[in-house]
């Protein structure tokens, strides 16, 4: 590892346990109102950061994609690619999803906490997350295609980022020598992007430090013991989903896929701190090519997976429904849990991109089997404790479908970065 990047695995490393210090110092030495107006301020050091990133995205997403689907050079190589992608997304989902409902069963999490439901009411947090219920399958098609590209910039819907990023690059790809100034053009655009993250990437200690100095000020580390069933049964799922992700990729991949999890793992504990997976996204793609996936792969792949394979968010979304059914001891049927499954399926992919989709999902599906909707109101209690750990698994999951699809193409070796092939 080079002297830089040791240097700066010490900063992160510092500053997560100075964040966890003083977030206990703060929650222990201040009252509520202090503790709140501290994570107040603190926090406008970890939106700064995040405003950042999303700047970046955005451009990023379309340079890459377009230059990447312009450089394949025919449609039958971007349909090959995009079947194997969603082939093994929809995969990962299912897989995904029988965890979280095998370890609840197993588990039963929810029972630790009955007494707690049985007096739990609706939050605001819970009720801002009302219109979610209405999800429709118009308002599917509305999110996936934009009615204007600069719209979807400004709000960074990623998945219709994609679907016109997809459009432009077939159209320049098929103009050929008529297009290769404008697809030049874009590769400066994305080379111009990673550099500007580069910049960013340097405040990321500082970021992880605000968010969990904040988060653990307010809610204090005793918070984790009131949820331990409920956090640890989920972090224990986490990682009999990682370890099965693992050893897929070796499996696919072969040993050499190991050396991938070592080179994300600053994106990874990136993604963890900050609770965002959109954080790691500039620099994942960076660390998938320096990988050796080649570059029209991984910009291909990568932000359909953002929108596509949410490992984690699926994962936690079925761990949590049944939570909240076991605290208010209802029982789901067999086949009300198979209908559950196929829902998952499908609305986990509807609100790709929804800030708290995770959140989303849930009431949608409480909604739908009449669940009562004030469970949400024990899952907000920990969701910033588990939306980390989900956060970080849908980067590996990501990360890990990269590599596979590369493989099944032929294309998994190490190359230069600034290869674009």
């Amino acid at each position: 590892m080079p002297p830089k990047q040791r240097l700066f695995t010490v900063f992160l490393v510092a500053a997560t346990l100075l964040g966890i210090v003083v977030g206990w110092l703060c929650n222990r030495s201040l009252s509520p109102a202090g503790a709140l107006g501290v994570a107040a301020d603190l926090s406008i050091v970890t939106d700064a950061f995040l405003r950042l990133i999303k700047m970046v995205i955005a451009p990023l997403v379309f340079a890459s994609l377009v230059s990447a689907i312009a450089r394949m050079g025919s449609a039958a190589e971007i349909g090959r690619i995009g079947l194997k992608a969603m082939g093994w997304f929809l995969g990962a989902s299912c897989v995904s999803l029988l965890v979280g409902l095998t370890m609840a069963h197993w588990l039963q999490p929810g029972a630790a906490l009955h007494s707690l439901a049985v007096n739990a009411q609706a939050s605001p947090a819970a009720v801002s997350h009302g219109n979610a219920e209405s999800f429709t399958l118009a308002d599917f098609m509305t999110h996936l295609i934009p009615r204007s590209i600069v719209e979807a910039m400004a709000d960074n819907e990623i998945l219709q980022i994609v679907v016109f990023s997809i459009f432009m690059g077939m159209a320049a790809g098929a103009l050929k020598e008529k297009a290769f100034q404008f697809v030049d053009l874009v590769e400066q655009l994305a080379a111009i992007m990673f550099k500007v993250t580069d910049y960013v990437m340097k405040t990321a200690p500082l970021a992880i430090f605000a968010a969990l100095a904040s988060s653990i000020s307010v809610h204090g580390i005793g918070i984790v013991g009131t949820y331990a069933r409920f956090v640890a049964g989920f972090y224990l799922s986490l990682g009999i989903l990682w370890a099965l992700l693992i050893a897929a990729l070796v499996s696919i991949v072969g040993l050499r896929g190991l050396g991938l999890l070592s080179s994300i793992r600053h994106t990874v504990l990136l993604a963890f701190a900050t609770s965002s997976s959109e954080a790691a996204y500039p620099r994942l793609l960076e660390q998938l090519v320096d990988f050796g996936i080649p570059r029209r792969i991984a910009s291909f792949v990568l932000p359909l997976g953002y929108s596509f394979n949410l490992d984690g968010a699926m994962m936690y979304c079925a761990f949590a429904i049944l939570f909240i059914a076991q605290a208010y001891g209802i029982t789901l049927t067999l086949a009300q849990q198979i209908v559950l499954f196929g829902l998952l399926i499908v609305t986990t992919k509807g609100v790709a991109g929804v800030p708290r989709a995770a959140i989303a999902v849930i009431a949608v599906t409480l909604h739908y089997f009449n669940l009562p909707e004030s469970g949400i109101a024990l899952v907000l209690a920990v969701d910033h404790i588990l939306d980390m750990g989900r956060s970080a698994t849908n980067i590996v999951g990501n990360s890990v479908a990269a590599a596979v699809v590369a493989t099944w193409e032929g294309a998994n070796e190490r190359t230069s970065p600034q290869d674009p092939a």
